[in-house]
């Protein structure tokens, strides 16, 4: 598994996190995160970046920058990347990986919850798709 990098290719236009095509799934801790990704390569996909807690909070939540001021964002990605800060802030390592061209929301959300995945988000052209459903 390599390292995530991040690159302008995965930002939007107002420069915060969306990675069209690809998927962000956060899971609690190291060793389950590191366990999809041995996973996930054992499925064929090769593509897998492994992200720390440190590496998400300096590299992901700084392409919110001064999106909020001086008002909140309304975009969804602003949303996101909020929720990929409170779940780096708990400790949360993540797993970033390319779509493939048979994945689905649904499958991709039933094989990341089997592996332990506590949110995901799938990057769409114009839609975020959130993976994992929450508890209310």
């Amino acid at each position: 598994m390599k390292p995530f990098a991040l690159d302008p290719s995965m930002t939007s236009a107002a420069g915060t996190f969306y990675p069209t095509g690809y998927v962000f799934a956060l899971f609690a801790d190291e060793a389950a995160a590191r366990s999809a990704g041995q996973a996930l390569q054992a499925q064929g996909r090769d593509d897998v970046a492994h992200a720390a807690p440190d590496a998400i909070l300096q590299h992901v939540v700084r392409t919110l920058g001064n999106a909020d001021e001086p008002l909140p964002s309304v975009g969804a990605e602003g949303v996101i990347v909020r929720r990929i800060a409170k779940h780096a802030s708990q400790g949360a390592h993540a797993l970033f990986l390319k779509a493939q061209d048979g994945d689905s929301p649904e499958s991709l959300g039933a094989l990341l919850q089997s592996l332990g995945a506590v949110a995901a988000f799938y990057y769409r052209r114009l839609v975020i798709e959130d993976l994992i459903p929450q508890p209310v």
